[in-house]
């Protein structure tokens, strides 16, 4: 566990975007921490389920901040997410982006999301792989009540950091043909506790960091 200082000054030393934002995973993670962190200039915190993050929003209305949903969205759970969260990290298929745009014109709002790509081709997590996703493209641009703002991944977990500049670089050298149909797309969601800094030196402008700032998570009941 380090101090959100200590994170943000590793950050400076080693970013190469000019507007990286730390995300807070506070999945889990009772409301007074989330408090203890936001006290210290934290404005940015991540929940993975839906329920749950429903009742944090509630709990801490009176707090200005900016929630991002990064867990596997299922689509019955889409009406618990759109209008909740400012960013949905994790728009992994075409028909997921289908149902939120649907959800989102319900509402009367646009929904500020990021498309995953599975670039490791893991089969145990989801996300677009590359050629689905730029074969969608054309579809997706039609979705007018999403603002995509840019992509996110999750390289493997067991892999040692140096081992996922490989796919941060990826993702970034994927985002320019993306602003091309979506010019607002300027985000790149990579890099987790364990190697944010390499996430930092190859452009991230989003940090999903959860145990190096809450310590260990507690268990799901």
């Amino acid at each position: 566990m380090s101090s959100l200082s200590q994170i943000r000054n590793n950050l400076k030393a080693n970013s190469t975007s000019s507007h990286l934002r730390i995300v807070a995973v506070s999945k889990l993670q009772p409301s007074d921490k989330i408090r203890a962190l936001y006290e210290l200039g934290q404005r940015d915190f991540a929940e993975n389920y839906a329920q749950e993050g429903l009742r944090k929003i509630e709990d801490l209305k009176d707090l200005q901040i900016r929630w991002h949903f990064i867990g596997s969205l299922q689509k019955n759970k889409v009406k618990m997410v759109v209008g909740h969260y400012d960013l949905i990290h994790s728009v992994d298929t075409l028909s997921l982006a289908e149902v939120i745009n649907r959800k989102a014109a319900e509402l009367g709002l646009q929904q500020k999301i990021l498309f995953q790509l599975n670039l490791a081709q893991e089969e145990s997590k989801g996300g677009f792989d590359e050629k689905n996703f730029f074969d969608s493209l054309s579809e997706l641009s039609l979705l007018q009540n999403l603002k995509p703002l840019g992509l996110m991944t999750m390289p493997p977990l067991q892999n040692q950091p140096e081992e996922n500049r490989i796919y941060f670089k990826k993702l970034k050298s994927l985002l320019e043909p993306v602003k091309t149909i979506f010019p607002e797309a300027v985000e790149l969601s990579m890099g987790t506790s364990s190697d944010y800094l390499v996430a930092a030196e190859e452009g991230a402008t989003l940090v999903r960091l959860g145990t190096i700032l809450f310590g260990e998570r507690p268990k799901k009941n």
